[in-house]
């Protein structure tokens, strides 16, 4: 079976470190919690990083190179490469994918 290499983008990092801040506000054991369950989930994509779903923004309009993972009520946003995975993205599923990507490439340009 093949091996894949997980790795986190830096704003990926920044995205989790916020989530962490946040929820460490109320209490900092779920905070450590979430924060390693959320690590544990994405390091299971070493193998088999297709079984998870397309991102459905994504798939409709015909792009289907991004994965997610959902993790109670966030999404791991990845992408697989030859033999590396990239979490790209770890967002609260209320929030807007597209619109948290478009802001992205805006700082990205400037």
């Amino acid at each position: 079976m093949k091996k894949f290499k997980v790795i986190w983008t830096k704003s990926a990092e920044l995205d989790l470190e916020l989530i962490i801040e946040h929820i460490k506000l109320n209490s900092i054991n779920i905070a450590k919690k979430i924060f390693f369950e959320i690590k544990k989930e994405s390091n299971k994509l070493h193998t088999l990083p297709e079984r998870k779903r397309v991102v459905p923004e994504f798939q409709q309009i015909g792009i289907v190179k991004y994965r997610e993972i959902i993790y109670k009520r966030w999404r791991i946003i990845y992408k697989i490469d030859v033999e590396k995975i990239y979490v790209l993205i770890v967002v609260d599923s209320s929030r807007n994918v597209e619109d948290i990507l478009f802001q992205r490439l805006m700082k990205s340009d400037n």
